[in-house]
C-alpha cells in the first residue's frame, strides 16, 4: 500500500516514465500560470487550501498530486484543470483563447466554424474525392463495402486495422494487449498519416472507434471524402454475428450486447455525424450502397 500525506499526497516511488513526464508537464504549468497572476505560492497556497509545502513538491514534480487537489489548485488559479495537465504550450496563448471563444458557442455555429476552417485549410472536394474513407460500427459493412467499391472505382482498397498490424508486426489484439489503447491509437493514427502522404487515391476502412480520437479523425476529414455507414441495432447485431465475433455479440448475451451497440451508437452519434455523407445501409443491398457512394464522388 503506497503512503499518503496531508493533502491527499501519494508516494512518487515507483512510479514509471511516462508518469515521470506528466508529473513535469504539471509542475512546469503549475509555475506558468501562478506566474501569469503574480501569484505566489503562499498566495496560492491560502486561495485553494494546499498548504506551501505541497505546492512546492508539486512544482518540483516531486509529488504524485491528487485530482482532488489538482482540482483545488486549478479552482484558485481560475484555470481549467485540463490546461494544468496539457504539454501544449499554446493553450497558454492564441489557442487557450481560441478554446474559450468556441466553448461559448451553441453548437450550429461550432458546426458553420468547423466548416468554415476545413473549407480553408483542406483540399477541395474534388482532390479529396480521390479518398474515400468509410466509418461507422463493427457491422456497419465497412470492409465488404469498401473492396467492392475500390473494385468499381479502380482504386486500392486499405483497412487501416490491417495496416496497423503490419507496422506493429502483431495482430490487433496483442497490440491493445502490449501497448494499450494509448499505443494502438498512435500507431492507428502514424499509419493514417502514412497512408495519407503515400496514396492520392484509395479506398480505406476505419476502425469503428477512430472517431473518438481528434487528432486521427481530423486528419481523416480533412484529407478524404468520408461516408458514415449506418444501419439499425438489430443488423449490426446480426452482422457482427456473422463476422463470429464474440467481443459483442454471443448469441447468449443478446440483451447485453445489444445495449452495448445502443450506447455506442448513441455514444458516437454527432461524431460520426461529421463525416461528409452518410448512408443508411439498413435498407440497401451491398451493391446499392456502393452505387451511393461512387454516384457522390464520380458525379
Amino acid at each position: 500500500m503506497s503512503a499518503s500525506g496531508k493533502d491527499g499526497e501519494a508516494s512518487p516511488a515507483g512510479l514509471n516514465t511516462e508518469s515521470e513526464r506528466q508529473l513535469a508537464v504539471l509542475a512546469r504549468n503549475l509555475r506558468h500560470f501562478r506566474a501569469q497572476r503574480g501569484m505566489t505560492r503562499k498566495t496560492l497556497a491560502q486561495q485553494s487550501g494546499v498548504s506551501v509545502p505541497h505546492l512546492a513538491r508539486i512544482e518540483g514534480s516531486q509529488g504524485n498530486v491528487s485530482v482532488v487537489v489538482l482540482g483545488k489548485v486549478a479552482k484558485a488559479l481560475n484555470e481549467p484543470l485540463a490546461n494544468l495537465l496539457t504539454a501544449d504550450d499554446a493553450m497558454s496563448g492564441d489557442l487557450a483563447v481560441i478554446v474559450e471563444l468556441l466553448k461559448r458557442q451553441p453548437r450550429s455555429t461550432l458546426t458553420r466554424i468547423r466548416e468554415q476552417l476545413l473549407a480553408e485549410h483542406e483540399p477541395t472536394a474534388a482532390e479529396k474525392n480521390c479518398r474515400i474513407a468509410l466509418i461507422g460500427l463493427r457491422g456497419a459493412g465497412k470492409s465488404t463495402v469498401g473492396k467492392r467499391l475500390a473494385e468499381r472505382l479502380n482504386r486500392p482498397f486499405v483497412e487501416l486495422n490491417r495496416e496497423v498490424e503490419r507496422e506493429a508486426g502483431l495482430s490487433l489484439q496483442e497490440v491493445i494487449t502490449l501497448y494499450g489503447q494509448s499505443g494502438y491509437r498512435n500507431l492507428e493514427r502514424r499509419c493514417l498519416e502514412r497512408l495519407v502522404a503515400s496514396y492520392p487515391e484509395v479506398v480505406l476502412a476505419t476502425g469503428g472507434g477512430l472517431v473518438v480520437e481528434p487528432l486521427t479523425y481530423e486528419i481523416l476529414l480533412s484529407s478524404f471524402s468520408t461516408f458514415w455507414l449506418h444501419a439499425d441495432p438489430e443488423i449490426h447485431f446480426r452482422r457482427v454475428m456473422d463476422q463470429h465475433d464474440i467481443r459483442i455479440a454471443k448469441p447468449a448475451l443478446y440483451r447485453e450486447a445489444m445495449d452495448n451497440i445502443r450506447r455506442t451508437l448513441e455514444a458516437r452519434d454527432l461524431l460520426y455525424r461529421m463525416a461528409s455523407y452518410a448512408v443508411d445501409t439498413s435498407p440497401l443491398s451491398i451493391d446499392e450502397v456502393v452505387g451511393r457512394i461512387a454516384d457522390q464522388v464520380t458525379g
